[in-house]
């Protein structure tokens, strides 16, 4: 029987992919398999893979010959997930040793549908652990009340799939919108906490997230970008009056830095994002999106009155960047 499937999408990604498989190596066990989905690599990827062969117990390799995008390789990886648990790793990211086991002993404990975690940031030799930003740990929660208030940075500001571990009898709850190459898993949390029935989070950190990668999505500067506003319009369909002034927020935030880090995009696609944010600013409650700016640091707030002039002003107060929404 198999207790935990660990999906790891990865594309062209010679450089990391034999870190991350022998940190799998050290976490390997009796009832873990790990499935593998490469995305379409014209790199050395398969090769390398290939040679984990004898080394990963319970590895699979599933290919797409044409890359379709993370949140369809890691769709794939589920569906071929057998493991009453599931949990993601991406190609570019290690565990630490030891790591997958503490997970499933987490969820067992806990009896929840779903378990969150803490990791570690890495940018070359730099080190720093990210809090999942919820202080009470290791106790079963309802996902809804996880949601809010709005202010502050809450579960569905953390929306790392590889920062957890699920059931996978969650079924569709933990699939992906295919139709996103990026920001997929904005929309994720936000299904992910208003309708799973519970939750928890722990504080463990053996997850290590490989920052400014070159070619990662967080990068690259192309028309995927624009999938941001195509997440961000799932997150909004549906959703319960109460959670408006939280997602309102946690857009206009996300669009902020965007905006503010734009020099990667080219002169007419920074127009044509501009005008995206600019059109879907105006399709939110006016005053909602006002008191959002109001609590943002004012470098942030000038990126999006750059978009909307005519916008009331709201009342400023001071901002503490634990409070920050990304």
């Amino acid at each position: 029987m198999i207790t935990l499937s660990v999906v790891v999408p990865v594309r062209d990604g010679e450089r990391f992919i034999a870190d991350a498989l022998t940190s799998l190596c050290r976490n390997a066990a009796p009832g873990f398999e790990f499935i593998v989905v490469d995305d379409g690599s014209v790199d050395a990827t398969a090769d390398i893979v290939a040679g984990f062969a004898g080394d990963l117990p319970g590895l699979t390799v599933l290919r797409n010959p044409e890359p379709l995008g993370l949140a369809d390789a890691r769709n794939t990886g589920l569906t071929a997930a057998t493991g009453r648990y599931v949990t993601f790793m991406d190609g570019d990211d290690w565990l630490a040793p030891g790591h997958l086991a503490r997970l499933v002993a987490a969820i067992d404990g806990l009896g929840c549908d779903f378990v969150r975690t803490d990791h570690v940031q890495a940018e070359g030799r730099k080190r720093v652990v990210h809090r999942a930003p919820l202080a009470r740990r290791g106790a079963v929660l309802d996902p809804r009340e996880a949601i809010l208030p709005a202010g502050v940075r809450t579960m569905v500001d953390y929306p790392y799939a590889w920062a957890g571990v699920y059931r996978r009898s969650l079924g569709d709850l933990l699939h992906f919108p295919g139709s996103l190459h990026t920001a997929e898993d904005r929309p994720w949390i936000w299904r992910l906490h208003r309708e799973a029935a519970s939750f928890a989070v722990v504080p463990l950190a053996g997850l290590f997230y490989r920052r400014l990668v070159p070619g990662s999505l967080t990068q690259v500067g192309d028309e995927r970008q624009l999938h941001f506003f195509d997440a961000f319009e799932l997150v909004l369909k549906d959703l319960e009056p109460e959670f408006l002034p939280k997602a309102v927020r946690n857009f206009c935030a996300l669009l902020a830095h965007h905006l503010n880090i734009g020099d990667r995009f080219t002169p007419e696609l920074r127009a044509r994002f501009e005008e995206r944010g600019r059109d879907m600013l105006r399709t939110l409650p006016q005053e909602q999106v006002s008191e959002a700016l109001a609590g943002m640091p004012a470098e942030r707030e000038a990126a999006l009155r750059a978009l909307l002039p005519d916008l009331a002003p709201g009342t400023r107060f001071r901002v503490s960047r634990d409070h920050e929404e990304l």
